[in-house]
């Protein structure tokens, strides 16, 4: 299809930006996930965030020892060898990009994860290399937003989980248009553009629960953790205040995405919330 071949290629665009690639490296070491906060917790400890907003993700999945696990938009990896450590689980991982998959490769026979971690290429609006039923569940962390075609990609979700799979997705949603002042709608609309999300312009809150049930998802629970990842936030919106300054005043705001990202999301919280979706696949 003409729409997700466009959209394939710029969300490949995105991720292969300097910035983008210098950033996700070299400030979150590969991730590309918020993280959790409890009270207290400093801000700039990104790390140990990152492992406990992945830790929020085993518990909700719930899976038995060896399980076997899609991670739809895998990076780097590093989601998916928590996984495999802390809740012994199978996890495939599949991704668009080709060096986010040979680092994480890489990554886990280093970590010596490489029988229960694997990485393939692949577009989660095509799974057909998959069998039907083959995994026990399945997750995406903030790349639900970058579909095309958001029904296609649940479908397939819902064809690779065994019946009663759980389905578990860490995603944003936003305010209705016309509920938003025209300078939060204008930053909106640049964030989604710029950093290829089509589907969050589709994604009212309450939206993706629809999705989800006419995908023949039972949706268990929906919980704004918006409040748990502002520290982590409210960091990039700092780092990225300079820069997003910078390349505005030249004309390149498409060279800072995630400069502006961070400082037009924090200034319009109102605009957006995170939240964890937890389903499974109706038998």
């Amino acid at each position: 299809m003409p729409e997700r071949d466009a959209n394939i290629k710029a969300v490949l665009r995105y991720y292969d930006r300097t910035e983008s690639r210098l950033g996700y490296l070299y400030l979150l070491h590969g991730t590309k996930h918020f993280g959790w906060y409890e009270a207290g917790d400093p801000g700039w400890r990104f790390s140990p965030a990152m492992r406990r907003m992945e830790h929020q993700l085993g518990r909700r999945l719930g899976l038995d020892a060896g399980s076997r696990v899609l991670d739809a938009g895998c990076g780097m990896g590093e989601v998916a060898r928590t996984l495999a450590t802390d809740f012994t689980l199978d996890v495939t991982g599949i991704d668009i990009l080709d060096f986010n998959l040979d680092e994480a490769r890489r990554r886990s026979e280093k970590s010596g994860l490489a029988d229960r971690t694997r990485f393939v290429e692949c577009d989660y609006h095509d799974l057909s290399q998959f069998a039907d039923g083959q995994f026990d569940g399945a997750y995406t962390m903030e790349t639900f937003v970058h579909a095309a075609d958001p029904e296609r990609v649940l479908a397939e979700f819902h064809r690779v989980l065994r019946p009663g799979g759980r389905l578990v997705m860490f995603e944003y949603s936003r305010t209705p248009e016309e509920l938003l002042d025209p300078a939060a709608r204008a930053a909106f609309d640049a964030v989604c553009e710029l950093g290829a999300m089509p589907t969050w312009h589709r994604l009212n809150h309450g939206d993706l629960e629809g999705l989800l049930e006419s995908a023949s998802f039972k949706v268990e629970a929906v919980e704004d953790v918006t409040a748990r990842m502002l520290p982590m936030l409210r960091a990039f919106a700092l780092l990225g205040r300079l820069p997003y300054a910078t390349a505005r005043r030249l004309g390149k705001t498409a060279k800072a995405v995630n400069a502006m990202s961070g400082v037009e999301m924090w200034k319009h919280q109102d605009a957006w919330r995170y939240n964890i979706y937890t389903a499974a696949k109706k038998a």
